[in-house]
């Protein structure tokens, strides 16, 4: 009996706290806590993925297509992003570009 209490070095410390709780049932164990707790976690969890989804235009009756029309949207905000950036840039070089040319012109080194 003294065998089952002595450690050898590099053995693992050994949990006592486990054997004073009561052992789990198979559903418990399964579920990863009591039925009860483990059910309104996925509730809440549910719920809030639900909210999430609904507010990027998600249709829980018609999965598919709000999915295709997720990346639909997703597809014309990147071109349109594209266009967006391109026209500031076109208003931006308008002033940057003349500037930056006559700036160089008179910092440009004259010859002897």
């Amino acid at each position: 009996m003294q065998n089952e209490t002595r450690q050898v070095p590099g053995d693992a410390p050994r949990d006592y706290s486990r054997d004073l709780r009561q052992p789990a049932d198979g559903l418990s164990r399964f579920l990863g806590g009591s039925p009860l707790a483990v059910a309104f976690r996925l509730i809440l969890l549910s719920v809030l993925v639900g909210v999430v989804l609904a507010a990027i235009g998600f249709d829980p009756w018609n999965i598919l297509t709000s999915i295709r029309l997720l990346f639909q949207r997703l597809w014309d905000l990147g071109f349109d992003t594209v266009n967006w950036l391109w026209r500031y840039f076109l208003l931006g070089a308008v002033i940057v570009i003349p500037v930056w040319l006559i700036s160089r012109m008179l910092n440009a080194p004259r010859g002897r």
